[in-house]
């Protein structure tokens, strides 16, 4: 179970554990916007619905910049583990201009590869052996994205994370 984190301006900030979310509640640090009424937690003489959404009472303030670093499996989320060159399914990633040739680790220069595709491109370039992608790899963008955690989106979320696309 996990819980949506709202910034005091009802920005989404984080999703955490409802273990993290409880203690925020009950350090008066946050308070519970959406529960699940069906879901209790009890301790000795109190009973908690688990929080689905909280608000934090004080704003925290989040640098401007909100990059998306680049990972392996940042790389295959973003391409559907679907192979770039093929389609078939991928579990490894490539590098379109090959590291030894000055690619860089970046969302643009970054795909989803199978294992036949990495190994038979090996160090060569997409001109080299005749091949072209169906798609420019970029950054990718959307608050799943933004908002760590939110691979998953809980339903109970979606109002929440509607204010913030709408802003």
């Amino acid at each position: 179970m996990h819980t949506l984190v709202l910034n005091a301006g009802y920005e989404p900030l984080a999703v955490v554990s409802f273990k993290r979310a409880l203690m925020l509640v009950l350090n008066n640090k946050a308070t519970i916007l959406a529960g699940s009424a069906d879901l209790t937690v009890h301790s000795a003489n109190r009973e908690f619905e688990l929080p689905t959404v909280i608000l934090l009472a004080r704003y925290v303030r989040v640098s401007n910049s909100r990059a998306i670093p680049v990972s392996r499996r940042g790389v295959l989320r973003r391409d559907g583990h679907n192979c770039a060159y093929c389609g078939r399914y991928a579990n490894t990633i490539d590098h379109v201009q090959p590291k030894s040739r000055g690619g860089r680790d970046s969302w643009e220069n970054l795909v989803a590869a199978c294992l036949k595709c990495n190994n038979k491109k090996g160090d060569k370039t997409l001109a080299e052996i005749g091949w072209s992608l169906s798609f420019s790899p970029k950054m990718p963008t959307g608050l799943s994205w933004v908002v760590r955690g939110a691979e998953k989106v809980d339903p109970v979320w979606s109002n929440y994370l509607a204010l913030a696309n709408a802003a």
